[in-house]
């Protein structure tokens, strides 16, 4: 007996779970036939959501799409500065590998104005009563020669705080917006008073939009901030490279006695 009751109970609770899933499906059909079409938002294209979006959300787009193009901008500009700077400083590595002395390096047209020959003369003609401590001049040379990179370092390095700054916060402030606008979206469901999911997708849909730009603006400058920090290390290691070379330039010379202020 204690088995059929069973039997009976679990049928009459599948019936019972039946008969409510087809009374909230009955539910939601005569909920979304008394709806109005007119409600119902129908341009879902980027622009139409960017339109019907609420103002809070038009502005994290707007300023998504701004840090977007300002990263793309300095990927531009700083592409072109590293690029252009690499190519010079290996042709002056490439001339310096080949000098014998200091005095060489400043008879050499394209030489004589660089920055650390020009740092290396500089010392040396501040130390013309010290030329015999020639471990004195190198030390203060090299002192120079570094303050000198680390110069270089920060102007290579301007600009690339900026993606850095981007990629880590445009996705929280994209995120930001979507939540905005999902809050939006349940407000309108609780003014209608429907779960229809034509009525409340559009402006799921619009919020989702926020998040989206913000990868778009994020993924790039992530990507962009590592692509140029390995090539300002790479860029700083030519420098070092010209300054280790320069640095032997002055060595000969000290170690022949012929090193010279170069005045005159």
């Amino acid at each position: 007996m204690w088995k059929k009751g069973a039997i009976v109970a679990k049928k009459l609770a599948g019936y019972l779970l039946k008969s409510s899933v087809a009374a909230v499906l009955l539910t939601a059909a005569a909920t979304a036939v008394a709806v109005p079409l007119s409600t119902i938002p129908v341009e879902m294209s980027v622009w139409g959501m960017f339109a019907q979006a609420d103002w809070v959300v038009k502005a994290v787009i707007i300023g998504l799409i701004i840090a977007s193009v300002a990263s793309w901008t300095i990927f531009l500009a700083k592409i072109a500065e590293l690029r252009r700077a690499m190519a010079d400083e290996r042709i002056v590595l490439g001339h310096v590998a080949k000098l014998r002395s200091l005095d060489d390096a400043r008879l050499d047209p394209a030489l004589a104005e660089t920055a650390l020959i020009q740092e290396a003369s500089a010392e040396l003609a501040l130390s013309t009563d010290a030329l015999h401590d020639g471990e004195g001049i190198k030390e203060r040379i090299v002192s120079r020669f570094e303050r000198y990179e680390a110069a270089l370092s920060r102007k290579m390095t301007r600009g690339i705080a900026i993606l850095a700054t981007i990629g880590a916060t445009a996705p929280f402030v994209g995120l930001f917006g979507t939540v905005w606008g999902i809050m939006n979206s349940f407000i309108g469901i609780a003014e209608k008073q429907t779960t229809n999911l034509a009525v409340v997708a559009p402006g799921i849909a619009e919020a989702l939009l926020a998040t989206a730009l913000g990868l778009v603006a994020a993924i790039p400058a992530v990507v962009m901030y590592n692509h140029f920090s390995r090539q300002i290390a790479a860029y700083r290691a030519l420098v070092s490279d010209t300054a280790a070379g320069i640095l032997r330039l002055v060595s000969r010379d000290l170690s022949r006695g012929t090193v010279s202020s170069g005045k005159g």
